[in-house]
């Protein structure tokens, strides 16, 4: 068990650290996603704030803790729709850097049953740096208790800010999508992990199909230094592997629409419960109801819920979990 206050349920009054990715999302709605040379009619579309480090700073800001994004926007049109976004979602923005050039692009498809798929443009994102990071987290010492971190920006990049985290004394959450290889010695200064099915398969090598094998990947990941894995498996809920031990996680019962940012709203609002002291059983139930709303509405950030739609699902459906 880490010694951070906040894996021990005790309070928090820190704030959360978000390094990563700042995207204008361009998504097309249509009954069924195109095949290799296919042409389809769509039926709606929008442009929106995204990227996964904007959309967890901005679930975190929802869910009530003082949210601070670290990452880089070009100088192109989509700048202004870009801040005005983090702002209004009660993020701040000072830690953004804007550089020459284009705002990362994130190009996203949705079918009728609500699945998509995604290709990502990083374009600005690649230009932030460690040494941005590794400042910022020092400018914020001491209002931040949490740090979050996806893999959407330079790896390089993303190495340095968990260890810059984890130096500085931050619970460090890693949502390590899209998935890819990380040196290995990372993995001790990760605090908690949050693949999803696909990405645990992808990282660890072990097809995550079932609860079984899952329970097998969160301890490939607990067994190289991380200290709880949480695979979720969308319908399926979730597991929590900390160590030995296992806790599972129902899923919330809902209407799926698009699953886009479902993650997203499922790791901010663990981060912004971590942060307020809330223990680790109770924020991943918290952060699943967040990650259940999200696929009720349409679009990345449009569809991050606010905290009284999270209190309102779990007072309707009461989180069941059990460990052994």
């Amino acid at each position: 068990m880490s010694q951070n206050p906040a894996l021990r349920g005790e309070h928090v009054s820190g704030g959360v650290i978000v390094v990563g990715s700042i995207t204008a999302d361009v998504t097309a709605f249509s009954v069924t996603l195109p095949r290799p040379g296919e042409t389809v009619l769509g039926d709606d579309f929008t442009l929106v704030l995204g990227g996964k480090g904007a959309n967890q700073a901005v679930a975190s800001a929802l869910a009530g803790a003082r949210s601070y994004l670290v990452g880089c926007v070009g100088d192109d049109l989509f700048r202004t729709m870009v801040f005005d976004g983090l702002v209004k979602s009660g993020v701040n923005v000072e830690h953004i850097r804007v550089v020459d050039g284009a705002t990362g692009v994130a190009h996203i498809r949705v079918d009728a049953s609500g699945e998509n798929d995604i290709v990502i443009t990083p374009l600005a994102n690649s230009r932030l740096t460690p040494e941005h990071v590794e400042a910022a987290v020092e400018d914020l010492s001491g209002q931040a208790s949490v740090m979050l971190t996806q893999l959407e920006i330079p790896i390089d990049t993303c190495i340095r800010a968990i260890r810059a985290g984890k130096a500085s004394g931050l619970t460090v959450l890693l949502d390590p999508a899209p998935a890819q290889h990380l040196d290995q010695g990372i993995w001790t200064s990760v605090d908690i992990v949050t693949p999803n099915e696909t990405e645990a398969s992808l990282i660890t090598g072990i097809p995550v199909v079932d609860e079984v094998s899952a329970i097998a990947a969160g301890r490939w990941f607990c067994d190289r230094g991380v200290r709880h894995a949480v695979i979720t498996l969308a319908s399926a809920g979730a597991v929590l592997v900390s160590g030995e031990e296992v806790t599972r996680f129902a899923a919330f019962s809902v209407d799926v629409v698009d699953t886009t940012a479902a993650g997203d709203s499922f790791a901010g609002y663990l981060g912004a419960a971590l942060a307020e002291g809330i223990a680790l059983d109770a924020a991943i139930g918290r952060a699943m109801a967040a990650g259940a709303l999200a696929v009720t509405m349409r679009g990345a950030s449009p569809s991050l819920p606010g905290k009284e739609e999270v209190e309102r699902l779990l007072s309707a459906q009461s989180t069941t979990s059990y460990r052994n």
